[in-house]
């Protein structure tokens, strides 16, 4: 049993500290479980290959906001960002079970839209619903995502392998999401303020989708396999880049470089910076949902990425005593925080993007 004699607020650990802190104790005891907490899934001997499990937590309130999350999309995108884990470990989803607490405003067929949102991923994934449960909520909406992907052992990427001098790269484009996230809160105090104003979201529609209606990144597994590329450690990016990239320095053991001017930053993205007067790099590296991946390689496979459009190289590993640190497009070396989203800390869209 747990004793603490004093009382600690939530806010004092952290999402990632309070893991820690629950879990120092848990010592794995059967030969089957090969690997438990402290990577994007835990992975299982199931014979002929590894299984890698997740799940996922989603709050109403916390993790969506009803007022401009249509249900369609929220199923999807719950579904998605959960494939995302087992992306992140090179590996294929395969299964997913849901469970879901529900409080009475919500219809039948609320819910049926809800998961018909989760059927078309799993659909376009190829990956099937095999269970889950549903119960009642004394108010608001919850769901609970697992995720089951296999992979042989020998492909399967942890967060804890990355090497000094491997180059770090991203897939995709960074900050797109919380662009998006801006804009949908910002015509939600216009709707609160005058419920008969419209939404001004026309030239939003990129940065909405990636936010609405993400998309978890298994075309880059398929594309290094595709390279005869094994990253040496991957994560993906659901908390920011800053922070995503000091838990790979952390469980390595290493430290980092990147570079501001090679972040990848959709057009769309930087202009919606520019509207709310935030840095661009500033929302690529601490907005977070982007769900792209973010994963270091050896210096002889660069040869094999360095055309692909959907791949860029943004810095490389350094030993641990350099720190985890940006080089500014002034050439002006600053030390990298995370300052990702902290589910127990009640946060202001500006403070997160700060």
């Amino acid at each position: 049993m747990i004793e603490n004699k004093e009382k600690t607020n939530l806010d004092a650990y952290g999402e990632f500290g309070l893991i820690d802190l629950l879990t120092k104790e848990i010592k794995l005891k059967n030969k089957s479980s090969i690997m438990g907490v402290g990577d994007d899934a835990a992975i299982i001997d199931s014979g002929n290959r590894l299984q890698l499990v997740s799940t996922d937590l989603l709050v109403e309130g916390i993790h969506f906001d009803m007022h401009y999350t249509p249900l369609r999309h929220l199923g999807y995108k719950a579904i998605a960002s959960n494939l995302s884990d087992i992306a992140a470990m090179n590996a294929k989803p395969e299964q997913v079970l849901v469970g879901i607490a529900v409080s009475s405003k919500y219809t039948v067929e609320a819910i049926e839209e809800l998961y018909l949102g989760m059927r078309i991923c799993c659909q376009r994934y190829g990956v099937d619903l095999v269970g889950g449960d549903t119960t009642s909520s004394a108010g608001g909406l919850f769901i609970s995502v697992t995720v089951i992907g296999y992979a042989s052992e020998e492909k399967i990427v942890k967060r804890s392998t990355a090497n000094e001098h491997d180059l770090i790269c991203v897939s995709g484009d960074l900050g797109s999401a919380y662009m998006g996230l801006l804009i949908l809160e910002r015509e939600k105090q216009v709707f609160l303020a005058n419920p008969q104003a419209q939404p001004d979201l026309e030239g939003f529609d990129y940065v909405l989708e990636r936010q609405l209606k993400p998309e978890p990144r298994l075309d880059i597994v398929q594309i290094l396999e595709e390279k005869d590329i094994v990253p040496t450690s991957m994560i993906d990016i659901s908390d920011g880049l800053a922070s995503e990239i000091m838990h790979i320095c952390k469980e390595s053991d290493k430290g980092c470089r990147l570079y501001e001017e090679k972040i990848p930053i959709d057009t769309k993205t930087y202009d919606s910076c520019l509207e709310f007067g935030i840095t661009p790099s500033v929302a690529a590296l601490n907005g977070g949902e982007d769900y792209e991946l973010l994963f270091t390689i050896r210096q002889d496979d660069y040869e094999k990425i360095k055309h692909s459009p959907d791949i860029t190289v943004i810095g490389y590993i350094t030993e641990k005593a350099e720190g985890c640190s940006l080089i500014t497009k002034d050439d002006k070396l600053i030390e990298l925080k995370a300052q990702g989203w902290n589910a127990f800390v009640k946060h202001t869209n500006d403070e997160k993007a700060e």
